[in-house]
């Protein structure tokens, strides 16, 4: 027998034989998928904290899933191979699955459970979904490989060099999705214990979802205290009420300049979350926003507020809700049935009046509309200020935004008060503080 001969009959060897997995090779696609599902499982383990509060059963689930797609991710990178992949797989289409049977399909009973993670980005929860069908098709395709591949040097480059751009998205989008979700685990949490000093508490609870109002008492204050609502902006899809924080990036700045300016004054400011498209369709952000008014006229007592002296204030679309306050009829549901929503005064700086008219609009604001409102022509009447322009609307200062000189001038034409002006935060609390004398 020749050397040949006896080196092709050699038996294999112990890890060949007992081996039937044998390892993968780390590539381009493997880490960007493996990148997917571990962000993906970091976000949804960022919205436990919150979603405890709220209902343990369900937080439980998502961290028990979290956890387990976090150990499978370990796996597949540690020892690539068919099993460990399609295990990683597994997690990712399950995670998914829970995703289409508590969003889309909304089948969960007592509440949706995302929502906790859609405080400060409306569409985290869909941020999460893409993530997981990125990592589900790109690991099923690596199980699918056969072991121990050896492309040449061109093709494993070419291969880095074609799916770098989608691993730094999936970077760049895991890493903001958590940051968004996992907002809720610091900070005070909600009271429904009303004192009168300032501090957190639920305002309302729309379809399960606690919703916090910061309560801001003036410094010096012996007779119950106007207030102010304030309403923060983000198209309706970002932001939240906290002064700082990845919620606040937008006018964090021009919020705290005008409520350390009305609390010097002697004016309450009160400053609210309220539910985010497109987690939540259009008209519950203003549904939410009117939740509040009724609640710190029910409240006022407690809260050593007087119901008579309540005052509307936003940015961007915050102050396009706040403008909605002061002259839309209707959209009083939930608690405190009975209880008015009026507001005495707004002041809407930046805030668009129109939603109807695209002509002129850039492609990203238009983008942004649509993602808010969607495409129904109802809808987009119904969330356009310019649309209620009439008579008996308090005082207004409306400080730019798209067709808010149409809107004076209409507000004007009816015979309401209206101040324009450039939204500076000593004008703003100008305004408020004697509007509200």
């Amino acid at each position: 027998m020749t050397a040949v001969d006896r080196q092709r009959a050699r038996p294999p060897s112990a890890t060949a034989r007992y081996d039937p997995t044998p390892p993968l090779r780390r590539g381009a696609l493997l880490v960007t998928a493996s990148l997917a599902a571990l962000s993906g499982a970091v976000t949804t383990a960022a919205a436990v904290p919150a979603l405890w509060r709220i209902w343990q059963l369900y937080a439980m689930l998502f961290g028990v899933f979290a956890a387990v797609e976090i150990v499978a991710v370990a796996a597949v990178v540690g020892w690539p191979t068919r099993k460990t992949a399609r295990f990683a797989a597994l997690t990712a289409a399950v995670a998914l699955a829970l995703w289409v049977v508590s969003r889309p399909l909304g089948l969960l009973a007592r509440f949706d459970p995302w929502q906790p993670a859609d405080t400060v980005v409306g569409f985290t929860d869909y941020v999460v979904a893409a993530l997981q069908v990125i990592a589900l098709f790109g690991l099923l395709v690596v199980a699918r490989r056969r072991a121990h591949p050896r492309p040449s040097a061109l093709r494993r480059v070419s291969a880095w060099i074609v799916l770098f751009p989608v691993l730094l998205l999936v970077l760049a989008t895991g890493t903001a999705g958590a940051v968004a979700a996992g907002d809720g685990v610091t900070g005070t949490n909600a009271s429904t214990l009303l004192d009168g000093a300032s501090g957190t508490v639920e305002y309302c609870r729309p379809a399960g979802i606690p919703l916090a109002m910061d309560v801001y008492q003036p410094k010096t204050s012996a007779a119950p205290a106007p207030v102010v609502l304030y309403l923060h902006g983000g198209g309706l899809f970002l932001g939240n009420r906290k002064p700082a924080g990845p919620g606040a990036l937008l006018d964090g700045p021009r919020f705290t300049a005008v409520r350390d300016a009305l609390t010097a004054r002697g004016v309450a400011v009160a400053a609210i979350d309220y539910r985010l498209a497109p987690a939540a369709p259009w008209p519950a952000a203003l549904t939410d926003a009117k939740c509040a008014v009724r609640f710190l006229a029910a409240n006022a007592t407690a809260l050593h507020l007087d119901p008579a002296r309540i005052a509307a204030w936003g940015i961007g679309t915050g102050g396009t809700l706040a403008a909605l306050l002061g002259t839309a009829p209707g959209f009083d549901t939930g608690q405190y049935a009975g209880v008015p929503s009026t507001v005495h005064a707004v002041a809407a700086v930046a805030a668009p009046a129109d939603f109807t008219d695209f002509t002129g609009v850039d492609a990203v604001t238009r983008a942004s509309i649509l993602l808010a409102l969607g495409r129904a022509p109802a809808t987009l009447r119904a969330a356009s200020p310019l649309t209620y322009a009439g008579p008996g609307a308090p005082p207004f200062l409306l400080a730019g935004g798209r067709k808010s000189a149409e809107y004076a001038n209409r507000l004007r034409v009816a015979g309401d008060p209206v101040t324009t002006g450039d939204g500076g935060p000593a004008e703003v609390a100008d305004f408020l503080v004697t509007a509200l004398r």
